[in-house]
């Protein structure tokens, strides 16, 4: 298992792939982004630091092993595991596809739209409309292709999700508004399930989508070309007035680490952001939240195991059965679980709907599936169904229940 230390400024969403990649795979990760371990504009210009590090960006990582990566997909890879990467070469191939579209699709236009309203680049009209057509386009392929899926690559997150949700952490916070985000829902329903879980959350904190879309701040980007560009002044004078002068600029290069114009604008800007108030501090906090009145929990269990059923014919069975269920897909959620071994196996599942009764009498069309299952409703207030439901929708757990190993999944949404 990889263990070492991340070198960055505070709040860099270049280092959060890598942050959150070790969140997953339990890699041991220091992080060194504030004084006196690291202080950017200094001590990423040491001459050490260079010699690991040529280019004295950051991220930058160091192994306790001496091991020594710049570039944030690069380390993002290294700290992750088989289950983020892609346990095989198709799965992998399909990681790095998103990991690619990310930096070519994604952040040349978010740069061209957030970046102005950051005060970081003067406000060009036509850049920002064909940013905004340009994010159009890699949205729309985000929400065609998350139509029929929680995840880009798999059911579980992969690091396909972490750099491309890192990618557009900046968007979603600045300028994707409300009337600019409707028509792709699949893709924020996406990005906040992804910025929701626990590993994210561990490093983003709270996550607010923005409510208005930033404009051009000419004030900011005023103040960030004055810091820039001003010249240190010159005071005439003999060599006291250049030593008190030299005196002057030591204090305060103590109080200030990184001067202005040696820190790149991008950076500066991102790191000194703010971090926004969680909207949601005033609500209770609880592990299991649910209306109970509005919505109900039922447990199904496949009535025929002994047909022992081979790998290849379960997941079609899965699909025929959700596509029969389509116009349910607004009042119900259901997580479909596999367990066991290849002709030893046992299909059991988790169905929320809306109301208190089963829905499948509803429709004939419904009904096709629903009667090779027995159906037990769950009293959404005890703990056994907050196991089971902590267990289906992670897909992990001791599943006691049922006796066998969980081997996959299926989620009806």
């Amino acid at each position: 298992m990889a263990a070492g230390t991340l070198y960055t400024y505070p709040e860099n969403w270049r280092a959060f792939k890598a942050q959150i990649a070790a969140q997953y795979s339990g890699a041991r990760l220091k992080v060194a982004s504030n004084s006196p371990a690291f202080t950017f504009g200094q001590t990423n210009r040491t001459p050490a630091f260079l010699n690991n590090f040529p280019l004295g960006k950051v991220p930058a990582y160091q192994g306790d092993d001496g091991f020594c990566l710049f570039e944030s997909n690069a380390i993002a890879h290294y700290l992750s595991n088989d289950a983020l990467r892609g346990a095989t070469p198709q799965v992998a191939a399909q990681v790095l596809q998103w990991v690619s579209f990310a930096d070519s699709e994604i952040i040349p236009p978010a740069s061209a739209w957030v970046f102005p309203t950051l005060g970081i680049m003067q406000f060009n009209k036509q850049a920002t409309e064909q940013a905004k057509e340009d994010m159009k386009r890699a949205l729309a392929v985000l929400n065609q292709h998350l139509n029929s899926r929680t995840f880009l690559v798999g059911e579980r997150v992969s690091l396909a999700d972490i750099t491309v949700a890192c990618s557009m952490l900046w968007v979603y916070k600045q300028v994707l508004e409300p009337s600019f985000r409707q028509p792709y829902p699949n893709v924020t329903r996406w990005f906040v399930t992804c910025v929701n879980q626990p590993q994210f959350k561990t490093v983003l904190g709270e996550v607010k989508l923005c409510e208005k879309m930033a404009q051009f701040d000419a004030k900011k980007f005023a103040e960030m070309q004055t810091k820039k560009e001003t010249p240190p002044k010159k005071e005439k004078g003999g060599k006291d007035a250049a030593k008190s002068q030299e005196k002057k600029e030591k204090k305060k290069e103590e109080k200030k680490p990184a001067p202005a114009e040696e820190i790149d604008d991008c950076d500066a800007v991102l790191a000194a952001e703010p971090k926004t108030k969680d909207p949601y501090a005033h609500l209770p906090k609880s592990a299991f939240n649910f209306d109970h009145e509005g919505y109900s929990i039922w447990y199904s269990q496949y009535k025929y195991p002994e047909e022992a059923y081979t790998w290849s014919q379960i997941p079609p069975m899965f699909t025929g059965m959700f596509q029969r269920l389509d116009k349910l897909r607004k009042t119900a959620f259901a997580s479909v679980l596999l367990f066991g071994t290849n002709n030893d196996s046992s299909i059991s599942g988790l169905w929320v709907f809306r109301g208190q009764d089963l829905a499948f009498p509803l429709s004939p069309d419904w009904q096709i599936d629903y009667e090779s299952y027995d159906w037990r409703k769950l009293d959404s207030k005890s703990e056994e169904c907050k196991t089971l439901v902590k267990e289906y929708l992670s897909w992990e757990g001791d599943f006691k229940h049922v006796g066998k190993a969980f081997n996959q999944g299926k989620i009806f949404k």
